[in-house]
């Protein structure tokens, strides 16, 4: 696994936390993805493109919250998991 910083760290177990967290900063999810070799794309909106493990994921930025809505975070935690990204 890549070498996460402390902060990497911290939001990948939020992600992983249960029940899901609600209180998880959009922004500190993009720096994971980045920090994990993701190539992010601007799209339509407030969606984000997210290239990663070879695949590609759309998500939708958070507009009055800076905060990532649960089925977000669900959605990522299931697809950390599926390619060996766990805390």
């Amino acid at each position: 696994m890549i070498d996460l910083s402390r902060k990497h760290h911290k939001t990948l177990e939020l992600i992983f936390s249960r029940p899901v967290s609600s209180n998880i900063k959009w922004t500190d999810i993009e720096s994971l993805f980045i920090a994990l070799g993701a190539e992010l794309s601007e799209r339509e909106g407030s969606r984000v493109g997210v290239k990663l493990f070879g695949e590609r994921h759309v998500f939708h930025r958070p507009h009055s919250s800076p905060d990532t809505d649960k089925g977000a975070v669900a959605s990522i935690r299931k697809w950390f998991s599926e390619n060996g990204v766990e805390p």
